[in-house]
């Protein structure tokens, strides 16, 4: 029986990873075609971005005060107090900033666009839009994925300048050191190649976020308590497809950046 029931939750697992596939393809391919709702995209990006922000901006200032005061605790043993601005910024920039807004964004807005999308199918609001001519996979989903894409790189670095921002405010408390000698300090060792490849992965982040959660919604079955479901598991396989998609974008931005 044991081995039965592995057999089915293996079968299961991968006829839910090809249909997520599939849709993830349907996203890519729907994303270039008209029409584009613009109305509708810019609607999202507000909702995704900017209700984010009052989430994304004190978290990169606590993110920052506690990295400094262990980034300070380390150095000092080694005399190196004045490298924890460059430690900061380059720790800040190429991997706490992105990946922290990545997993913020997918426990804000993975839920929200799960729970929403859920509730609409089991409410069979879908069905209506259907039933009026309109592509609902493209007003509901095209719309959402796209607006995660275009707002992660935004969150992101809202998040490093926060950070940054913290880091800044608890030297400046511990060691006096003054805005200009820190920005200078923090800025001196970073190139492009530390910007910008690694705040352009968020939008691969962004992806996956509205991918996962608009799948799970739009799929959703089991009445109310699909709608549950649709949620939670948004949260979690985005977060857990994000830490996975950030170690092989990481490998490829050392192969292409070193």
């Amino acid at each position: 029986m044991a081995g039965i029931h592995l057999k089915i939750r293996i079968s299961t697992f991968l006829e839910t990873a090809g249909e997520f596939g599939l849709f993830s393809a349907r996203v890519a391919r729907d994303a270039v075609r008209r029409p584009f709702e613009i109305h509708e995209i810019g609607y999202q990006i507000r909702e995704i971005g900017s209700r984010s922000v009052p989430l994304i901006i004190p978290c990169g200032i606590a993110l920052g005060i506690v990295m400094s005061l262990h980034t300070r605790a380390s150095m000092v043993r080694f005399g190196a107090s004045s490298l924890i601005p460059a430690t900061m910024t380059i720790a800040t920039f190429r991997e706490l900033g992105p990946m922290v807004t990545g997993l913020l964004v997918a426990g804000r807005v993975g839920a929200g666009i799960g729970s929403e999308l859920a509730g609409m199918r089991v409410t069979e609001q879908i069905d209506a839009l259907e039933s009026l001519a309109i592509d609902s996979f493209k007003y509901l989903v095209i719309t959402r994925v796209t607006a995660c894409v275009l707002a992660l790189p935004i969150l992101t670095i809202l998040m490093d300048f926060s950070g940054l921002t913290g880091g800044l405010f608890s030297e400046a408390t511990v060691s006096h050191i003054s805005a200009t000698l820190y920005i200078h300090r923090g800025f001196a060792a970073m190139g492009w190649s530390d910007y910008i490849p690694t705040t352009l992965k968020t939008m691969v982040f962004g992806f996956v976020i509205g991918a996962v959660s608009c799948f799970l919604g739009y799929t959703a079955k089991q009445g109310a308590t699909g709608v549950g479901h649709a949620a939670t598991r948004s949260v979690v396989l985005s977060s857990l497809l994000l830490i996975l998609v950030n170690i092989i974008l990481v490998k490829l931005t050392f192969f292409w950046f070193s």
